[in-house]
C-alpha cells in the first residue's frame, strides 16, 4: 500500500506553522528551532549533525511508546518518519502522552501526522494503515524497501518496533532478518515499572527468534492470555522513560556519536539489551549473542555472511584505529583560543609553576602579606635519646 497523501508534511505558515527550512543553521536566535541542536556539532559531541535529515527511521506502533518516540525524532530534525499503526484513538489513551482528546477517533497514524507537522514541517511523513501481521508481511517488506523522492539516495536506515505483542515484533524480525535491516525493539511491562529496550543487526546480534519470551517458548498462545475487561496497566512516566532510552540510543547510532547502549561500540557491540526498573532505579544489560540453532532461517543466513565477512571487517577497522592513532597531533592542540589558556610543560620545574600561580594581574596587591614574608621558625631541641626524653616528661608529670 502506497504512503497516505495526508502524511506529507508542507508549509503552513498562514495558521502560525513556520515554513519548510532548507537548511540547518547553528545561528543563535530565537526564530531558529535548530541552534540548541546544532550546538551538538559546535561543542564537538557530534561530527555533522546536519546529517539528521539524510536518514529514514520507521517505527512500527504509534502507542505509548512509538508515538513519544515519533514526537522526539520530529523535533530532533529527523529527515523522513514512517508511521505503522492500525488502531485509533480512544479517551483510554489519554492517560498516555501526545495525543490529545480533541483527536478521537481519529487513526493513530492520522493523529501524529496531524500533530507532528504542526511541530516540524520538514519532517516527511509516511503513514501506512495496515497491520504489521503475517497477512500485511510483504506490503511492509516493500515500504521499507520504497525510497523517498525526497530521499532518492536512502531506503529506511533504522526500524524502531514499539508494538505490544508478540506477533507483530515476529513480523518486524522476519522483515529485517530477509532485508538485513538494522532494528530496535522497545517494549513495557504489563505492570507498567519496567520495560527495555534492545538493538538487533541481523546475523551479528541474536533476532527474537533467538531468544523468544519465556511465554512464548512455554507454548502459550498469546492471544489466550487476554480477557474481557481487564487490560494492562500503563504510566506515561514509564513509557516517556523507555521512549527517552530508545531515542537517544537511535540517534547515537545514527550520528555516530558515543556508545549505542550501555557498554556498545557501533563497530563492536557487546552488552544488546537494556532493562528498566522503575521500583528500584535499576537498569540491567545483558548479552544478546546470535543462536546458532535459531528457528528462523533468514537469522542463520545471516549468520553465516556475518562470520564470512568478519575477518575483513576487522582487518578494515583494525587499520582504522592504527590510522587514527598514527594521525593524533602530539603537540599543544590549541596555542591561540578565545580564552586565553596556556598550556605549561611538567619538565619546566616548581620554580615556573609557582612564579606564574604567585604572579597578580595589573592593578591588584594583596590584602595579606605573602608566605614568603614570614620568617621561618626555628626548629625546637630534637631528642634522639628516648631516655633523656622519659626523664623530662617525668619532671614535668611530678610538678
Amino acid at each position: 500500500m502506497p504512503p497516505d497523501p495526508r502524511g506529507r508534511s508542507e508549509p503552513a505558515a498562514s495558521n502560525g506553522i513556520p515554513d519548510i527550512i532548507k537548511d540547518m543553521s547553528a545561528e543563535v536566535v530565537d526564530s531558529n528551532p535548530y541552534s540548541r541542536l546544532m550546538a551538538l556539532q559546535r561543542m564537538g559531541i557530534v561530527e555533522n549533525y546536519e546529517s539528521i535529515r539524510d536518514f529514514s527511521v520507521a517505527i512500527v506502533g504509534i502507542g505509548g511508546v512509538g508515538s513519544v518516540a515519533a514526537e522526539m525524532l520530529t523535533r530532533c530534525g529527523i529527515g523522513r518518519l514512517l508511521l505503522y499503526d492500525y488502531d485509533s484513538v480512544e479517551l483510554a489513551n489519554m492517560n498516555r502522552l501526545f495525543f490529545r482528546p480533541d483527536q478521537v477517533g481519529m487513526t493513530k497514524t492520522d493523529a501524529a501526522v496531524q500533530t507532528l507537522s504542526d511541530i516540524n514541517p520538514d519532517v516527511i511523513l509516511e503513514l501506512f494503515l495496515e497491520h504489521t501481521t503475517v497477512k500485511g508481511f510483504e506490503t511492509f517488506v516493500e515500504s521499507l524497501k520504497r525510497k523517498s523522492s525526497r530521499m532518492s539516495a536512502h531506503c529506511v536506515d533504522l526500524v524502531l518496533s514499539c508494538v505490544d505483542n508478540y506477533e507483530a515484533r515476529m513480523v518486524v524480525n522476519q522483515a529485517c532478518n530477509e532485508l538485513s535491516q538494522t532494528w530496535m525493539e522497545s517494549g513495557v511491562s504489563e505492570d507498567a515499572v519496567s520495560g527495555h529496550i534492545q538493538l538487533l543487526i541481523p546475523g551479528e546480534t541474536a533476532c527474537f527468534a533467538c531468544a523468544p519470551p519465556l511465554v512464548v517458548a512455554s507454548g502459550v498462545d498469546e492471544r489466550t492470555l487476554k480477557r474481557e475487561g481487564v487490560c494492562a496497566a500503563s504510566l506515561p512516566t514509564t513509557m516517556g522513560v523507555v521512549a527517552g532510552l530508545l531515542v537517544q540510543n537511535a540517534l547515537k547510532y545514527l550520528l555516530k556519536f558515543g556508545k549505542c547502549l550501555p557498554v556498545l561500540h557501533i563497530f563492536s557491540p557487546s552488552l544488546l539489551f537494556q532493562g528498566y526498573n522503575s521500583l528500584k532505579d535499576f537498569f540491567p544489560t545483558m548479552e544478546m549473542k546470535p543462536n546458532p540453532q535459531c528457528s528462523n532461517a533468514a537469522c542463520l543466513e545471516r549468520q553465516r555472511e556475518y562470520i564470512l565477512a568478519k575477518p575483513a571487517r576487522d582487518a578494515a577497522i583494525k587499520a582504522k584505529v592504527d590510522a587514527e592513532a598514527s594521525s593524533k597531533v602530539t603537540g599543544p592542540i590549541h596555542v591561540d583560543n578565545e580564552w586565553n589558556i596556556s598550556v605549561v610543560d611538567d619538565s619546566e620545574g616548581q620554580s615556573s609553576h609557582s612564579d606564574i600561580s604567585d604572579a597578580l594581574p595589573q592593578g591588584l596587591v594583596r590584602e595579606l602579606p605573602s608566605a614568603d614574608g614570614y620568617p621561618l621558625e626555628e626548629p625546637g631541641p630534637s631528642f634522639d635519646d628516648l631516655d633523656e626524653l622519659r626523664r623530662q616528661l617525668e619532671a614535668l608529670n611530678a610538678a
